[in-house]
């Protein structure tokens, strides 16, 4: 099945109007429009449109006489704060590439991913210091490391603020081409050795484009960043998308006092909050007391939410809706797509179990293991063709060439599309259970183990039996007191048989990545060691 969906449709945006072509254009272009309004807000600084250009020309002079030149690699190892906004925008301005990295990341991790993109400088917050320095005297392309701030006494490391308070002059303005690569942005790795993704200025403007026509964000909008900004999604629709209207952001370490989020929404009125489902499920069952939700309700600044990363459950979406009384949109992505792929309309048909329908400028398709297209309906794996599509997989050949395809991108997620266009995420193709010769979908199990009144959140992998070969199992936490047995006859009542899993295993918590995305190695892992002496072995 192809589909060229036209349920958003297709307008001018400022972006195409004023003929931007790069990301640096667009910061300007909102610069011009609106120098004194505010752009960042972390904790008590309030960086205006104006500031956040200034200080990325300083630190894009810094990066210069450091021996920075276009197509240089840099790569920024930070947290959540406006130094990283400034040091992106400072990195583009001199034709140079952005190389993001995991915060939580171990020295290895991190090293691997700086030789890898032979990057030339690493930003770094201080308590990276220490593993920065060591990489740097194991890696020949690394040559300088900028700290924020550095520490005391370290003639290796440079200060980020005494860069920006120091330089003088101008980089003048580079010859950025809407092809040249803005970005290369490292895949988690859940299936290998992190590949880096290459987006080039066009990628993204064509993202943020058609998010923009969708939500119709506004300068007078606001904004909070609680996602990490390494991350593509929290980059595009948290960073990018914003700054190209003009609009505020609120930059937050993350979410771990909740609190202090939610006085962030009200402080600064907050109407735009895009975040993952593990957080809508948190706030789907939090203890609130009546009067107190009936008075966030009312006085609530967000005109709507977003959800993305990994797909929200049904159950979650209504508890949410329910509760809070706010638009709540899921969405899909991948970071080869830059990464929005589709979204809900903000107004019109919803239909929550899905992901939404294509972007403006997106086309998809579903096909078998053959590469034919499927009836509509019928599930297979997605196809994504348009100017958000990456360049290809960083010094990766082969692997670009098993991805991209005459022009379209194979996801290796397993997805089925209605009459309406809405599309459903049923998978990987790598976690499809093959059970007798009938396929299993883990996201099927998983919705229906959601909807169980005892039941917090659930995962399913595939695990190889000595006697009936590859079967399902389940990892349930749960909410209230509940067993196995139980569970076990719930999933009987509304399954066919082939798709009960075998086992029913309860923890404390389902493994995640910052994301949100359950880290089903690690449950793979798990079951191997649970049920060797049962015969069942890993499936991977």
């Amino acid at each position: 099945m192809r589909l060229k969906i036209r349920l958003f449709p297709k307008k001018k945006t400022e972006i195409k109007e004023e003929r931007i072509s790069n990301l640096i254009q667009m910061l300007d272009a909102s610069v011009s429009r609106c120098p004194q309004n505010t752009a960042l807000v972390f904790g008590a600084k309030n960086i205006s449109y104006q500031d956040l250009k200034g200080y990325s020309k300083k630190l894009a002079v810094a990066l210069r006489r450091l021996g920075v030149k276009e197509f240089d690699k840099v790569a920024l190892w930070l947290p959540n704060c406006p130094e990283f906004v400034y040091a992106f925008f400072a990195i583009l301005r001199l034709r140079a590439i952005v190389v993001p990295i995991n915060d939580m990341f171990k020295r290895e991790e991190a090293r691997f991913i700086i030789e890898d993109s032979a990057a030339k400088v690493l930003i770094c917050s201080v308590d990276k210091a220490p593993d920065a320095q060591n990489i740097l005297s194991r890696l020949d392309t690394l040559e300088h490391i900028i700290c924020n701030p550095a520490p005391r006494g370290n003639p290796v490391i440079l200060d980020f603020s005494t860069l920006i308070k120091e330089e003088k002059g101008d980089v003048g303005e580079a010859k950025i081409e809407e092809d040249d690569l803005a970005e290369i942005i490292y895949t988690s790795g859940t299936t290998g050795r992190p590949k880096g993704a290459c987006l080039a200025h066009k990628n993204l403007l064509s993202n943020i484009n058609d998010c923009c026509s969708i939500i119709t964000a506004k300068k007078n909008d606001c904004f909070i960043c609680i996602l990490p900004l390494f991350h593509s999604f929290s980059s595009t629709v948290c960073m990018l998308l914003p700054l190209s209207r003009g609009a505020r952001i609120v930059i937050m370490r993350g979410v771990k006092r909740f609190k202090r989020v939610t006085r962030a929404i009200f402080n600064h009125r907050v109407t735009i909050f895009a975040s993952v489902p593990s957080v809508y499920h948190i706030l789907g069952e939090a203890r609130i007391p009546r009067f107190k939700l009936l008075v966030n309700i009312f006085t609530n600044p967000v005109r709507f939410y977003v959800s993305g990363a990994v797909a929200l459950p049904l159950t979650v979406w209504k508890k949410f809706v329910k509760r809070f009384h706010r638009p709540l949109l899921q969405g899909y992505g991948l970071t080869e797509a830059s990464p929005v792929v589709s979204l809900h309309p903000l107004k019109g048909k919803k239909k929550p179990d899905s992901v939404g329908v294509p972007l403006p400028s997106i086309e998809v398709r579903v096909v078998d293991s053959k590469g034919s297209d499927v009836k509509r309906g019928e599930v297979g794996e997605l196809l994504v063709k348009g100017p958000n599509v990456m360049q290809g997989y960083y010094n990766l050949e082969d692997e670009t060439k098993e991805a991209l395809k005459n022009g379209w991108l194979y996801t290796g997620d397993l997805v089925k599309i209605d009459k309406d266009g809405f599309i459903y995420i049923m998978g990987r193709i790598k976690e499809m259970i093959n059970v007798r010769g009938l396929n299993v979908y883990p996201r099927e199990i998983e919705d229906t183990l959601y909807r169980h009144p005892r039941v917090k959140e659930a995962a399913v992998v595939g695990a190889v039996h000595q006697h009936r070969g590859e079967v399902p199992v389940s990892f349930v936490v749960k909410s209230n007191s509940v067993t196995e047995r139980e569970i076990m006859s719930y999933l009987r009542a509304n399954l066919a048989s082939y798709k009960v899993p075998l086992r029913v295993v309860f923890r404390d918590g389902l493994p995640k990545n910052l994301t949100g995305k359950v880290l089903r190695k690690e449950l793979q892992k798990e079951v191997k060691n649970i049920f060797n002496e049962r015969g069942v072995q890993d499936s991977v």
